[in-house]
């Protein structure tokens, strides 16, 4: 029997011998290489946390003991070592098993999780929970040393120094968020990887002083009492031992001996303790060490090559928001580009390369990343802060009150707005129009295709007020060209307007809704169909048009509450609308992992979904 066959549930790794755990990494390895090259996923830093995640299982005892993963996607060793290999089959895909960590798979996993920085405030409040309870159950969290730019990290560092009890924090250092670290925690931990000066300062000062006579002995001990004073100059971790945290380390986070030993010493100490381990992203596959990147998460691929299987058709909005800030850069000398720690996932790379003095990385720190971005439109610049639509999630007080409340012009360029699929319920883009138009002073626009994506840069570059473009993942819509009408501020495009149906279409959804007008017209109904543009403010010429049809009809990736379907609900029924009303949005709810497609028609959003419910609604004629 293979070694891996012998894992069928928690804890089964520790009937293993010792002699088997190399065994049991490999075969980890290769069923993680074999498994994600078909379904896709999370690869590279799942490689670098093998024998990690294997020295933790050997440590904890689960269930009672707890053991939470920041951000998450690093979970699919413990998923195997939980016995859910089985699920590999269906990674990701609808009804199958999540790349996160989900409390309804197992109660093995503490959070449902998927953003970052997260953990060390959890463990805190886990902490006194086991306080409360007079529990005795060991506590660990996991965290990388990307997310330790994010400001929560510190938030919970702060609290973690002040506990009495036991708290072991697993910093998983292997130089990389998504993209090369920056900052300078960065720097920081990259010259505690290569310190040895302070132990072998305090070796080589020990051994030459106990030689001197009489006097040597003495003061050794004295030295031993002030050693704080030695290790406020030369001790690795220093800053973490000034926050009350006891460091240890850094550790080779491939030697499961050394890190299980530094476990239990960990656990023999009150209160908080970091174990720095050293791990190398992406190891054992040479694809995914050379370009640790791109093998972040991943397409399915050849294993030989390392090339995704299923070619790109045609530019996606990221790639046409790239090509669009590189050749505004030339134009508009006061547009600098802003990113946390995506500039690959966000299309900056080119500008980074291109324009390396206007293009500011500041780590995963999407709160700060705004902030910043008003003190950048304070001293006279154009900032464009490039942002998945998810991580935005985090920086609303910012934008709120440092962006819109001084009326600085920033620009949100927020990619993967609406359904982003496989990744699931923390990366769905479904609330920002929600969280973003009822902010005074904010303009918010979604395109409905590549031109217009374009075209909304410039504008947003030029208009005084801060911006914000929402735009989908995928490929770009290249269609309804014919209708590119100028860009101007709070007004919609009428792509059609003869017929009874009238249907106001958000972004991605007007060539959803273009299609439904077409399968209307097959049965011989026509419909009108407006391209939204402007969110906020909306076009109130728009609005007033739409009491003279039957039907009116909202097309929208977005939950329903606080979305554009019941903002157009509202302002219908205040100026007494005789008509019906169809909203067309997602259920106010968590969505859960799949493709976009399989999502979009589970869920109501596609073309033969949405002429099924106008069915529905009873009209003659359908």
């Amino acid at each position: 029997m293979r070694t891996l066959e012998k894992i069928k549930k928690a804890n089964d790794i520790r009937n293993l011998r010792p002699e088997e755990y190399e065994d049991l990494a490999g075969q980890i390895r290769e069923f993680l290489i074999e498994h994600v090259s078909r379904t896709g996923g999370h690869l590279a830093s799942n490689l670098g946390v093998v024998e990690l995640t294997m020295a933790l299982h050997l440590f904890l005892d689960f269930p009672k003991d707890k053991l939470i993963w920041d951000v998450g996607h690093q979970c699919y060793v413990h998923k195997i070592l939980t016995g859910r290999a089985d699920g590999f089959d269906m990674l990701r895909k609808y009804g199958g098993m999540s790349g996160f960590p989900k409390r309804r798979e197992s109660n093995t996993d503490l959070f449902d999780s998927g953003h970052s920085s997260n953990s060390i405030s959890e463990a805190c409040g886990l902490i006194r929970a086991r306080e409360l309870n007079g529990g005795k159950e060991k506590i660990v969290a996991v965290i990388g040393d990307g997310a330790l730019t994010g400001g929560l990290a510190y938030e919970g560092l702060n609290n973690a120094g002040q506990l009495k009890s036991n708290l072991i924090l697993v910093l998983n250092d292997n130089k990389m968020s998504i993209s090369e670290n920056v900052g300078g925690m960065a720097s920081y931990l990259g010259k505690i990887r290569t310190s040895t000066q302070y132990e072998g300062l305090k070796d080589n000062v020990t051994n030459t002083l106990e030689k001197i006579p009489l006097m040597g002995e003495r003061l050794v001990r004295q030295i031993r009492r002030s050693k704080a004073s030695l290790k406020q100059l030369m001790i690795p971790g220093m800053f973490f031992e000034e926050m009350n945290i006891t460091y240890v380390g850094p550790i080779d986070g491939h030697n499961i001996q050394q890190m299980y030993e530094a476990f239990l010493a960990a656990a023999r100490k009150n209160g908080t303790v970091l174990v720095h381990v050293i791990t190398k992203k992406g190891k054992g596959y040479d694809c995914a060490e050379h370009d640790p990147g791109q093998f972040h998460g991943v397409d399915a691929f050849d294993v030989e090559t390392g090339k995704r299987l299923n070619e790109k058709r045609g530019d996606t909005y990221t790639d046409i928001f790239a090509a669009a800030m590189n050749e505004l850069a030339v134009k508009y000398r006061n547009l600098v580009a802003i990113t946390a720690a995506m500039p690959d996932g966000t299309g900056l790379s080119e500008f980074k390369t291109k324009y390396p003095r206007r293009f500011f990385d500041v780590g995963i720190a999407e709160e700060h990343a705004v902030s910043f971005a008003a003190g950048l439109a304070a001293g006279g610049f154009h900032p464009i802060f490039a942002v998945y639509s998810t991580f935005l999630q985090r920086a609303y007080d910012q934008i709120l009150h440092d962006v819109c409340l001084n009326n600085f012009p920033v620009t949100f360029a927020i990619d993967r707005a609406g359904i982003v699929g496989n990744d699931g319920e923390t990366h769905q883009g479904i609330f920002d129009i929600s969280y973003l138009t009822h902010i005074p002073g904010l303009v918010v626009m979604a395109p409905k295709n590549a031109t217009e994506l374009k075209e909304m840069l410039e504008f947003c570059i030029t208009h005084p007020s801060p911006t914000a473009i929402r735009y989908p993942r995928g490929a770009a819509s290249q269609t309804l060209i014919e209708f590119q009408t100028p860009i101007k501020c709070g007004e919609c495009e009428w792509i059609a307007k003869a017929g009874k149906i009238l249907l106001l279409a958000v972004g991605s959804m007007v060539e959803t809704a273009n299609k439904v007008r077409g399968l209307l017209e097959m049965e011989g109904i026509t419909a009108a169909l407006v391209n939204v543009r402007f969110l906020s403010p909306l076009d109130e010429t728009m609005i007033a048009a739409a009491l003279s049809y039957k039907i009116v009809v909202t097309l929208e990736e977005n939950v329903a509450r606080g979305g554009f379907g019941e903002e157009i609900a509202g302002k219908l029924l205040g100026r007494e609308f005789a008509g019906k009303f169809l909203s067309v949005a997602l259920p106010n709810q968590f969505i859960e992992h799949g493709s976009q497609e399989e999502l979009k028609r589970a869920y109501g959003l596609d073309a033969d979904s949405i002429i099924a419910r106008l069915r529905e609604f009873g009209m003659p004629g359908i």
